[in-house]
């Protein structure tokens, strides 16, 4: 069985980020750049389906600029196989990548989809469900275990009231949550053996896919910060300025 694990490449999640002066987005230049953390949470999850027999291949795939290649790096440094790069250097927004996806998908004929339930810089949480409408698979959003039992997958998500488990027929579209597992370290030897392995470059207009931006970004500004606390001198005070300075009851 082949899986295919879609990774992005976004700012640290240890890097605290500014916004450019002029509002148009966020300042990337001279920070550092990591794989997407429910992206590395994916490959792990597809490495260890590999390690149980039950997967045969792993192909990791990112869409961007030709520095999304580092990521790919590391995904076969966890253990992904080979690796595919969809370049371009415009602005990809959810259903593009979701467009660009499905002639990967179309192309690699996987049985599997692992994927990030969201990207930790636009929080879209939308490229999995479009991937999975524009295939017409089946999909399990914020998986925290997965289980494949011959021709189905049995996928347990996380749900407001508690856990849902759902039996897919293979093919089908799994988006990752924080629980689903703990990505194993990066070991040297391993880094420096994905070095040595495939990264197939293709394009948008190869793919014939259209990736121009359908949404336009009018302003990006920081939080308010936040104002001081205030001690009262007993309850009462305190629903009166709840109720009438709040005004959240």
């Amino acid at each position: 069985m082949k899986v295919l694990v879609p990774v992005k490449r976004v700012v640290d999640h240890n890097v605290k980020v500014r916004v450019k002066s002029d509002q148009t987005g966020v300042d990337i230049a001279n920070v550092k750049m990591s794989m997407n953390p429910f992206d590395e949470i994916a490959v792990e999850e597809a490495i260890r389906l590999k390690e149980k027999g039950t997967v045969t291949e792993v192909i990791a795939v990112s869409c961007g600029e030709k520095a999304c290649q580092e990521t790919l790096r590391t995904a076969m440094a966890i253990g992904a196989d080979r690796s595919i790069q969809v370049e371009t250097a415009t602005e990809l927004q959810p259903l593009a990548v979701a467009k660009l996806l499905k002639a990967v998908v179309d192309s690699e004929q996987p049985q599997l989809v692992i994927l990030g339930k969201q990207a930790i810089d636009d929080d879209a949480n939308q490229t999995g469900q479009m991937l999975a409408a524009l295939l017409d698979w089946p999909q399990a959003t914020f998986a925290s275990a997965v289980e494949v039992e011959g021709d189905q997958v049995k996928v347990t998500r996380e749900v407001d009231g508690g856990l849902e488990t759902l039996v897919l027929t293979l093919p089908a579209v799994i988006t990752t949550d924080l629980r689903l597992n703990e990505p194993r370290y990066v070991t040297l030897p391993n880094i420096m053996k994905a070095k040595k392995k495939t990264i197939d470059v293709l394009t948008p207009e190869g793919l014939g896919v259209d990736v121009t931006p359908r949404v336009r970004t009018l302003k990006v500004s920081e939080p308010a910060a936040r104002a001081a606390g205030e001690m009262v001198a007993d309850v009462a005070t305190l629903l009166e300025k709840l109720k009438n300075e709040a005004k959240v009851i």
